[in-house]
């Protein structure tokens, strides 16, 4: 996963000037910026996520076009 950039001092800057205490502000910051690097989707995460689908459904379609000409074989045999 790539990572995901987060301003922890600015973000505790701007909360004790709004009037939280520091060290209540370090913790929000510290668990905030957590979330942000573990939780999101990067566009480089999705773009994989994306190509692993794309050839898990080209192979789908692959074994379902092949089933099919089978059928159709079997069927032309028979009839």
């Amino acid at each position: 996963m790539s990572t995901i950039l987060f301003d922890t001092h600015s973000f505790v800057k701007k909360l004790t000037e709004a009037g939280m205490p520091e060290k209540q502000a370090e913790i929000l910051a510290s668990e905030q910026a957590q979330l942000v690097e573990n939780r999101l989707a990067t566009k480089t995460d999705l773009s994989v996520m994306k190509k692993d689908i794309v050839n898990e459904l080209t192979i789908r379609f692959g074994s379902m076009l092949v089933i099919a000409v089978a059928v159709v074989a079997t069927l032309v045999k028979l009839l």
